[in-house]
């Protein structure tokens, strides 16, 4: 697999891992940790994660132009892997729940949060400039899309056990204080305590403390409610710790493999002396490939609006209307058991797929029939499409939001089998890996060379103003039938599609 590509790129991907074991965790438990935490609904803790979803990309435009100004990429990219554990060290630390003064413990947490997103800026775009600048050398031009995809399934092997591990630690905390794991119960405790639970949430909630109490029904639901909520959340933050371990790591690879990475800075200073196309660059040509890049920002910002629904609209409908019981994995000490189990899949698809994707592409490659990385990336929105199709045929005849709330939860035998994300799952990871490692090959081959760190910041920046549009999924997921939720994200990958298909052949003059 790594036949032909620069030795360099191995190392740059294992660097990575600790990011995506961080960003994996986050993207599983955020939305309802914010929720169990803090009592927050849907849309208040869709807002606080669609922010954090966004400075994690949007920072990258501050890493990029840091990075470009001091031309020490290396050392903002090791800023970034540091900052970035002292932000996981922040949340993983337990505090008591329910919060004593929920502006200070809110507070404290966004501020983790931040800290997170501000070093992935510095780390994420900058690393990915280097793994661009090692195929701009003409020995290995041609293998760029493959090196990506390489690069970008190595990184997923950190994301892989993200959710199970996380799920494990929140479970085995939960059993080893006397209670076992239930979706509905962190919201039902805050009702309780908030006195606005409904006459059968109540009734619900009394039912599933004897069936979660491993010592036997509790005397007083008051008490079980703090103590459940208490317990169950000091498991969340312990998982959050799982993150440093995994950044701690990363570090330690970075350091090792430093001196073998190239240095985008160095490209810039060798260009008069190597007489490079870079250098004979016009203003004009400068300005085209600009466009080109912005245009395809532009359009992608609707592909990830769709995508990271799986953080927020998709963990929802995991923890709502999933029969989680079909996905229980007893390993003795403890049950990996939970909506967030279902980040495992993606990263496991990404891992699985990565070399089918590219053999395909090799194969039609050597028929003369690869397609341009425009035409993958619209390919890659029609296939997103077609996942939420699937969610939208799969939601057809659930209760609406309000109804699942008013009654405390659905008896397993209302809900949907776990099939039906899994496969959604799989159908997104095929149109993710049409277009975000391509997105990157295509960003760092069309950037002029002086603004390659900025560019890649760019493309993260696209991404920021999707996951900011997250709301608008969860404000449709609490307001209008499930299933036309879904259908909101196929049009959306749709429009995406068209505009891409519309920009082809200009695009494909640029990037030559």
């Amino acid at each position: 697999m790594f036949k032909n590509h620069p030795k360099g790129l191995v190392g740059a991907a294992l660097s990575n891992m600790g990011e995506r074991f961080g960003f994996y965790i986050m993207m599983a438990i955020l939305s309802l940790f914010l929720m169990s935490k803090f009592g927050l609904e849907k849309t208040e803790s869709t807002i606080i994660y669609s922010i954090f979803y966004a400075l994690i990309y949007l920072l990258a435009l501050v890493g990029g132009l840091i990075a470009d100004r001091t031309k020490k990429y290396k050392g903002t990219i090791l800023v970034g892997l540091i900052l970035m554990a002292i932000g996981y060290l922040l949340i993983a630390i337990p505090t008591p729940t329910p919060v004593p003064n929920f502006a200070l413990y809110l507070t404290m947490t966004c501020f983790g949060l931040f800290v997170i997103a501000f070093g992935n800026g510095l780390f994420k775009g900058n690393l990915q400039a280097v793994v661009g600048q090692m195929y701009d050398d003409p020995k290995y031009s041609s293998k760029r899309d493959t090196g990506f995809q390489i690069f970008y399934m190595f990184i997923n092997v950190g994301a892989l056990f993200a959710p199970l591990i996380a799920v494990g630690i929140r479970n085995w905390w939960v059993e080893r204080n006397g209670f076992s794991y239930n979706s509905d119960l962190p919201a039902l405790c805050h009702q309780h305590l908030a006195g606005t639970i409904q006459p059968e949430a109540a009734q619900r909630l009394t039912q599933l403390s004897s069936e979660v109490s491993l010592a036997g029904a509790p005397a007083d639901i008051t008490t079980f409610a703090n103590q459940y909520l208490d317990i169950f959340n000091t498991g969340f933050h312990y998982a959050f710790g799982a993150a440093i371990i995994a950044m701690l790591i990363s570090i330690t690879i970075y350091l090792s493999n430093k001196k073998t990475l190239p240095n985008p800075a160095n490209k810039v200073k060798s260009s008069s002396a190597t007489n490079t196309q870079e250098i004979e660059m016009s203003v004009a040509e400068i300005k085209q490939r600009l466009y080109a890049l912005f245009a395809v920002f532009g359009v992608v910002i609707f592909f990830w609006f769709s995508f990271h629904q799986n953080g927020v609209t998709l963990t929802f409908f995991a923890n709502d209307y999933t029969d989680l019981s079909q996905i229980n994995i007893n390993l003795g000490f403890t049950s990996i058991k939970g909506a967030e189990i279902f980040q495992f899949f993606n990263p496991f698809f990404v891992v699985l797929l990565t070399p089918v994707v590219i053999g395909l592409f090799g194969w039609l490659k050597a028929r003369g029939q690869e397609p341009s990385t425009p035409k993958k990336i619209a390919i890659g929105m029609f296939i997103a499409a077609i996942a939420f199709v699937v969610m939208a045929i799969g939601s057809i005849g659930l209760p609406s939001a309000d109804e699942v709330k008013a009654v405390g939860g659905l008896a397993d035998v209302a809900r949907v089998s776990p099939m039906l994300l899994i496969g959604t799952y799989f159908i997104l990871t095929v149109a993710e890996l049409f277009i975000s490692p391509l997105g990157l090959s295509f960003v760092s081959k069309v950037a002029p060379p002086q603004y390659q760190g900025i560019m890649q910041g760019a493309w993260l920046g696209a991404t920021a103003l999707g996951n900011q549009l997250l709301i608008f999924g969860t404000i449709f997921y609490e307001s209008i039938p499930i299933w036309a939720t879904w259908t909101v994200f196929v049009a959306a990958c749709l429009l995406s599609m068209a505009t891409m298909l519309f920009m082809v052949k200009w695009l494909e003059r640029v990037a030559k």
